[in-house]
C-alpha cells in the first residue's frame, strides 16, 4: 500500500449489507431507526445494553423513549444497591433482565434489573495477585456481555470469561506480563466471536503498547497488534516495519508507551477495529526519541482488520507527542450528512482540545476544531491532517509556562454520547491549563526521577499540582460534528464532569460531582429533572427495558484521576473516601424509592500528633517520594478527592510500626493499598514525615 496525499495509509474496504434492528416492545419503542453503527449490525436488541457503549459504534445511546421530555417528571428511584468502599467510577451493562457491574479491582456482581437483588458475586482477588501492578492506575471501567457470558479484565492482567447466569469462571487468559507495569482498566469489546482488550501503564515505563484479540469461546489468542515499534534489530512485527523509521535512539529500552487502555471500537460495516492510543514514555521526546520524528503510533487512531489484526490506516492526533496528550478518549461511529452526502465517520475529542471528524473508510480528516481553550496549536491543517503548532509549544529548553489543555485534557475518559435523532454529540468537557517546561531539568535517566519537577520522565509539569489557573471550569456541550461548534453548553460544578448517555426520548443524562443526577433536553440543554444521589457521580448511566418498562441505571462514587492526583478541583464538594456512598441507583417512571440522608462530612481538621517534629529536609525528600508513589490515588500534596483516603486525616502515619506495616509489609493489600517492599525504609519514613507535615497545615480543632 502507498501513502495517500495526506500521509495516511488506507486499504480498500468492502461494504456489507447491515440488517435493521428489530422493533422494541409495544410500550417502549425506538423513536427512530438508528444507523448501522448505532445497532452494531448484529440485530442488537434495543431493550438491552450489553457493552460499554451499548453498540459496536460506541454511541452510548439507547433508542428507548418511554422516558422522554414529557414523562421525565415522573421518573423516580426504583431500587438501589449499596457497594463496598472501593473504586466505583465504572459503567454497568445489562442483558436479558440482569444488570452487571464491576467495582474495586475487578469484582463482578449480577443484580436483578427489576428488583436490584444480588444474583451472584465473582471475586477476582486481583489486588492480592497484582503485586507492583497495584501501584498503577485505577479499577476497571466496564464489562461486556456476549452469548451468555460476561467478559472482564482484571487489574493484574487477566481477561476472564464468566457464565452470565451463575458467575462461574469459564476461562482466563493472561494478557500482559506478570512483572511489568501493564494493568487492565478498560472494558473488553466482543464482536463476531472475538474479544479484544488493551491495557494501561505507559506512565510508569517499561511498557510497549499493544491490543490482543481472543476467541470468545475458548480464550485462545488469535492476534496481537503492537502500537509502537520494538527493537528493529530483533523485532520484525508489522508495526516495527512500518513505524520504526519515525523514531530515533533506543526507545525500546523503556518501552515507548502508546497503550490502548480505553477506546476500542468495532466497525461492523467495514469489519475493522479502531484503536485509540496513548502517550509516549518518557513524556519528554528528547529522552524517548532524541532525534525527533512522529513516533508512530503514539496519540493516534489506528484501524486494523478485525479478523487478522493487520494494519489498514492510521491518523495521528499529535505527531511526536510530548505533552501527555492522548487519543484514548471515546471514539464514536456514525453516518452523518456532510455537504449533502452521507459519510461514514468516526468522531473523537481527545485530550488535546480539538474535536476530530474522520472518514473511517480511509482515515482522512474531514474537519477539526477546538472545543475548549487551546494554546498549543492555532488549528489543524486539513490537507496534511497535522496540527499547526504554536511557537514554543515544544518546550525543550523553556522555563515553565502556562499551556492549555492540561494533561487531564479538554476531555478525559468520561464517555461522550451521540444521538442519531438530534445529530449532536454530548461531550463532558474540561477547561484547565497546566504549567510545563524542562529548562534546568537533568534529563539523564538516573537523575530525572529524583526531583519533584522530574516526575513522569523529564519535564516540569503540573495539572492540579499548581495553584489554580484563571478560567478553569467544566461543562456539558452539545457538539454539532457537521458545523464543528457547540449547539448549547451547560456549565457544570467542579472540574470533573461525569459521563453522558443520550436516549430516543430526546434526553441526555449525566451525573455530577455535586451529587446531582440530571436529565437535560437533548435539543436545547434545558434541565428537565434532577435527583439528589447523596454522592458524587463520575460514571456514565445506561438505559434498558424489562417487561415493557424502561429503566435508567447509574453508579455513584468518585474515583479515578478526578479523585486522585487531579482532586484539587473537587475540594469544594468535601468528597471523603471514608463516608461517600457507593451505590447502584436504578430509576423508572413511577419509582417511589428513597435514599438515606447523606452522611455529615467529617471535619478536615488537624489531628492530634504530639510526636511530630519539623524536619524541612526530610519533608522535602518525602514530597518527592510521595508524589511518585502515593499521589496518583491519595491526591497531589496529600489532598484527596475520593479515590483513596486522605492520609492527612489518618492515624496510621502517627505510628512508625503501623506505617511500615502498610507500606513495607502490605497489610492493606486486600483493600487495594499497594505494598512497597522494594522501597528503602528511609524513603518510607520520609513519606511519613511529609504526610504529618501536610496534616499540620489543616485548621486546628479549636
Amino acid at each position: 500500500m502507498q501513502p495517500n496525499r495526506n500521509g495516511f495509509r488506507a486499504a480498500r474496504s468492502t461494504r456489507l449489507a447491515i440488517g435493521l434492528i428489530s422493533v422494541l416492545l409495544a410500550s417502549c419503542h425506538p423513536a427512530a431507526t438508528p444507523d448501522p453503527a448505532a445497532d452494531g449490525g448484529i440485530g442488537l436488541d434495543p431493550s438491552n445494553w450489553p457493552s460499554y457503549g451499548r453498540s459496536a459504534g460506541e454511541q452510548h445511546y439507547s433508542p428507548l423513549d418511554q422516558i422522554d421530555t414529557k414523562t421525565i417528571r415522573k421518573l423516580g428511584l426504583a431500587w438501589s444497591f449499596d457497594l463496598p468502599a472501593a473504586h466505583s467510577a465504572t459503567q454497568p451493562i445489562e442483558a436479558d433482565g440482569t444488570v452487571y457491574i464491576v467495582t474495586g479491582h475487578s469484582d463482578v456482581r449480577a443484580l436483578d434489573a427489576v428488583t436490584g437483588q444480588l444474583k451472584w458475586l465473582w471475586e477476582s482477588h486481583a489486588a492480592e495477585r497484582s503485586g507492583a501492578k497495584l501501584r498503577q492506575g485505577y479499577g476497571p471501567r466496564g464489562l461486556a456481555f456476549y452469548r451468555g457470558r460476561i467478559y472482564v479484565g482484571t487489574h493484574d492482567g487477566r481477561l476472564v470469561a464468566l457464565d452470565a447466569a451463575t458467575g462461574a469462571q469459564i476461562w482466563s487468559a493472561q494478557t500482559v506480563g506478570l512483572h511489568d507495569n501493564a494493568y487492565l482498566s478498560g472494558a473488553p469489546r466482543v464482536f463476531d466471536g472475538r474479544v479484544i482488550i488493551g491495557f494501561g501503564g505507559a506512565d510508569g515505563g517499561g511498557v510497549r503498547g499493544y491490543v490482543s484479540c481472543y476467541d470468545a469461546a475458548t480464550g485462545k489468542q488469535l492476534w496481537r497488534f503492537y502500537l509502537v515499534p520494538g527493537n528493529p534489530a530483533v523485532d520484525h512485527d508489522e508495526t516495527t516495519r512500518i513505524a520504526a523509521r519515525t523514531w530515533t535512539g533506543e526507545w525500546w529500552r523503556e518501552g515507548g508507551g502508546g497503550t490502548a487502555w480505553n477506546s476500542l471500537v468495532y466497525d461492523p460495516e467495514l469489519k475493522r477495529f479502531y484503536i485509540g492510543t496513548g502517550n509516549g514514555y518518557p513524556y519528554n521526546q528528547a529522552l524517548r526519541s532524541p532525534g525527533g520524528g512522529d513516533n508512530l503510533f503514539l496519540s493516534s487512531i489506528v484501524a486494523v482488520d478485525a479478523e487478522s489484526g493487520r494494519y489498514i490506516w492510521h491518523y495521528q492526533v499529535n505527531p511526536g507527542e510530548q505533552w501527555d496528550y492522548k487519543a484514548t478518549q471515546d471514539i464514536t461511529l456514525a453516518t452523518i450528512m456532510i455537504d449533502g452526502q452521507p459519510r461514514k465517520v468516526l468522531m473523537q475529542a481527545p485530550t488535546n482540545g480539538f474535536f476530530y471528524v474522520i472518514d473511517r473508510t480511509n482515515g482522512r480528516l474531514i474537519s477539526a476544531k477546538p472545543f475548549t481553550k487551546v494554546n498549543w496549536a492555532s488549528g489543524i491543517d486539513l490537507r496534511s491532517g497535522r496540527p499547526i503548532e504554536n511557537p514554543g509549544a515544544r518546550y525543550h529548553g523553556r522555563e515553565l509556562f502556562e499551556m492549555w489543555p492540561s494533561i487531564l485534557g479538554g476531555h478525559s475518559w468520561a464517555p461522550q454520547s451521540f444521538s442519531p435523532r438530534t445529530g449532536l454529540l454530548y461531550l463532558p468537557t474540561i477547561q484547565q491549563g497546566m504549567i510545563i517546561g524542562d529548562k534546568g531539568i537533568d534529563l539523564s535517566a538516573e537523575k530525572r526521577s529524583t526531583k519533584p519537577e522530574n516526575i513522569n520522565a523529564g519535564l516540569g509539569v503540573t495539572g492540579d499540582f499548581a495553584p489554580k489557573l484563571t478560567g478553569e471550569s467544566s461543562s456539558l456541550q452539545a457538539w454539532d460534528p457537521v458545523t464543528q461548534r457547540a449547539r448549547w453548553t451547560v456549565p457544570l460544578p467542579g472540574r470533573w464532569p461525569g459521563g453522558t448517555m443520550a436516549t430516543g426520548g430526546d434526553l441526555v443524562f449525566q451525573g455530577r460531582i455535586d451529587s446531582r443526577f440530571v436529565a437535560y433536553d437533548a435539543r436545547d440543554g434545558r434541565q428537565l429533572w434532577s435527583f439528589d444521589a447523596r454522592a458524587p457521580i463520575a460514571a456514565a448511566p445506561i438505559s434498558y427495558a424489562v417487561n415493557g418498562r424502561q429503566y435508567v441505571t447509574v453508579i455513584t462514587g468518585n474515583g479515578g484521576s478526578g479523585g486522585g492526583y487531579h482532586s484539587d478541583g473537587q475540594q469544594p464538594f468535601a468528597i471523603d473516601y471514608r463516608i461517600q456512598a457507593r451505590r447502584v441507583l436504578t430509576f423508572a417512571l413511577g419509582g417511589k424509592g428513597t435514599l438515606p440522608p447523606a452522611p455529615t462530612p467529617l471535619p478536615r481538621v488537624r489531628p492530634d500528633d504530639p510526636g511530630y517534629r519539623p524536619s524541612p529536609e526530610l519533608e522535602l525528600r518525602g514530597l518527592v517520594a510521595y508524589s511518585q508513589a502515593c499521589g496518583t490515588c491519595h491526591g497531589a500534596r496529600a489532598v484527596a478527592g475520593g479515590t483513596a483516603p486522605d492520609l492527612r486525616l489518618s492515624s496510621i502515619p502517627f505510628d512508625e510500626g503501623a506505617f511500615l506495616g502498610v507500606l513495607r509489609d502490605g497489610a492493606l493489600v486486600p483493600a487495594g493499598m499497594p505494598q512497597f517492599g522494594d522501597m528503602p525504609p528511609s524513603t518510607m519514613l520520609a513519606i511519613r514525615q511529609y504526610i504529618r507535615a501536610e496534616a499540620r497545615k489543616l485548621p486546628s480543632k479549636r
